[in-house]
């Protein structure tokens, strides 16, 4: 999130966020329906508008949608992966589920 949000002013930056969460999730997945969880919004939020958290850590999924009147055929869905310490971010590789 620090080099996403680097220049922002603080006022924007938690939304900024979560926009930029969305706009990853569809560019790795494309899709244009992004559903970002509740808990990552919250986590995001957690330190208010101004000090988002510097590293977040995000399983990003592709599901069919089931409803017949939808525009698109998939859509995506962003969770947050608890990561408990800033010592644990080292050496993270990619997990297929």
């Amino acid at each position: 999130m620090h080099k996403r949000l680097h220049g922002i002013q603080f006022k924007k930056r938690a939304p900024r966020a979560v926009r930029e969460v969305r706009k990853f999730a569809s560019l790795e997945m494309h899709t244009k329906d992004v559903r970002v969880d509740t808990e990552l919004n919250r986590y995001l939020w957690k330190k208010g508008i101004r000090n988002v958290p510097r590293l977040v850590r995000i399983r990003v999924s592709r599901t069919k949608n089931e409803d017949e009147d939808a525009q698109e055929k998939f859509y995506s869905t962003v969770s947050l992966l608890p990561v408990f310490d800033k010592v644990d971010f080292a050496g993270l590789q990619t997990e297929n589920k």
